[in-house]
């Protein structure tokens, strides 16, 4: 089964309707930042079944994370921020061990991360909004094996920017 795994879309309802059409899923994940940005793809692809979970930037009364199986594989999505990703990955890989976990699906550090570590694939698709390129991921999920990859989808023009760095976001706070 091939899934859509989409991120910190922050607005960019475009890009996840491009990356839609591109994959051509069978179910399509958003891991929150801009959990309502996934409503207009959902009435563009009524077809699909999307599974969602709310970001730091959500209504905290949304779902905060969701164990989900897939092809016989323990997989959890989240957006990370509850586990500190962005200070580390220690929390992450300790629910992970103690929920025996395949996948530890996260967001909100806006960079692209495939790993593996002991039997748990961690898989971060970067972001579909803010990041710099803007990033999408593939996570397909058979018996026995999970693979995940990372695409662009487009590069963004920073040049207007003084000084500004491929990679280096001006926004701050996120």
């Amino acid at each position: 089964m091939k899934l859509l795994i989409l991120s910190d879309s922050h607005g960019d309802v475009d890009a996840m309707i491009q990356a839609v059409k591109k994959t051509s899923p069978k179910m399509v994940v958003h891991l929150g930042d801009c959990w309502r940005d996934v409503e207009p793809v959902m009435e563009q692809f009524p077809e699909l079944p999307f599974f969602r979970v709310a970001g730091n930037c959500d209504s905290q009364r949304n779902t905060l994370e969701q164990i989900v199986t897939l092809e016989g594989h323990r997989v959890l999505l989240c957006h990370g921020h509850t586990y500190g990703v962005k200070q580390g990955m220690w929390r992450a890989e300790e629910v992970a061990r103690r929920e025996k976990l395949d996948a530890f699906l996260f967001g909100h550090t806006h960079r692209p991360l495939v790993a593996k570590k002991g039997k748990t694939l961690f898989f971060n698709p970067g972001s579909c909004g803010l990041g710099n390129p803007c990033t999408y991921g593939v996570l397909n999920a058979e018996k026995g094996k999970l693979t995940a990859r990372v695409y662009t989808l487009k590069e963004l023009d920073l040049s207007a920017y003084t000084g500004a760095r491929v990679g280096v976001s001006r926004i701050s706070g996120i």
